[in-house]
């Protein structure tokens, strides 16, 4: 018998994909405290997210923190309370690994399986059902469940236990913070140095300074598209501090977060908090005489 599927959560990211889903063929019960972008991702509306957990045989989680997850969870959402035995939830979410834990225990005591699924890759990739997964827990419940996550991703790595995959998206988002404002203050400079801004991103794309961000972001952002749609300040802001919060509790000094916890919240200081995360370089470049890597026609364009 083919699974139910429920998905809590259709915004930016779970929004994107649902619609994979349902374009691959998947029926999917949808809930988001927006009622209007249910139908508009193609999922069949539901009342709550308790009713999704009671009527699928798998349950997808996209929100946006530990705090909001445990809200749907224990609070007003009332998810756990209507989990059904055998039940599976893939959290897709970027949550604190001890509150996953927490919750994947709470789940199997309803003789549910709860296995956390951290993605990267962004907006565009969540569009093309190309995200990267890293998943923990289970692997027999990743088994049951991965016809589902392959429309969803083009690779699917079981990192450990229940909590890996979180572990290991927070490592990677702090890297690609760490990148992201990094190359925005160097793309700055270089600009100011009078350089083009093309010739710069060759070198540093064929040397050491090489990066998600110099490769796949800054070829669009110098020519004014910002790549609308991924991660905001804020929430890349929400991302190191869990990491934080993460390598202090693994007894591991971080002395390479001072950047990007400036970078990002300067940004969210001057304005761009609700904007993408690329929209750091103009925060930086406020603050070093009001620099634009492009130019106003440009800018206009976009």
């Amino acid at each position: 018998m083919t699974p139910r599927v429920g998905f809590v959560g259709l915004g930016n990211m779970g929004g994107r994909m649902t619609r994979c889903l349902v374009d691959a063929g998947i029926d999917v019960l949808g809930f988001d405290a927006r009622a209007d972008v249910i139908a508009a991702v193609g999922a069949a509306p539901a009342p709550s997210a308790a009713h999704v957990a009671r009527e699928s045989d798998i349950v997808l989680l996209s929100l946006p923190d530990s705090r909001v997850v445990e809200s749907v969870v224990y609070g007003e959402g009332e998810l756990l309370a209507a989990l059904r035995p055998a039940t599976v939830v893939v959290d897709l979410s970027t949550s604190a690994p001890a509150s996953t834990r927490r919750i994947a225990a709470d789940a199997a005591e309803r003789g549910a399986t709860w296995i956390d699924a951290g993605i990267s890759g962004g907006a565009a990739a969540a569009e093309r059902g190309a995200l990267t997964l890293m998943v923990g827990g289970d692997p027999a419940a990743l088994d049951s469940v991965r016809p589902v996550l392959d429309h969803l991703a083009t690779k699917i790595v079981h990192c450990g236990d229940i909590g890996a995959g979180h572990t290991v998206k927070l490592l990677n988002n702090f890297l690609n913070a760490v990148t992201l404002s990094a190359t925005s203050e160097v793309m700055v400079a270089a600009k100011k140095a009078g350089l083009d801004l093309d010739n710069v991103l060759d070198v540093i794309n064929a040397s050491s300074g090489e990066s998600f961000a110099s490769r796949n972001r800054f070829p669009h952002i110098i020519h004014g598209d910002y790549l609308e749609g991924g991660l905001t300040n804020t929430l890349m802001l929400k991302d190191v501090t869990l990491y934080l919060d993460l390598v202090a509790e693994l007894g591991v000094t971080s002395l390479n977060s001072p950047g990007p916890v400036a970078s990002f919240g300067l940004a969210r200081a001057l304005g761009y908090a609700d904007q993408i995360s690329n929209r750091v370089v103009d925060a930086i470049g406020d603050v070093s005489g009001g620099v634009r890597l492009h130019d106003a026609n440009t800018e206009e364009r976009a």
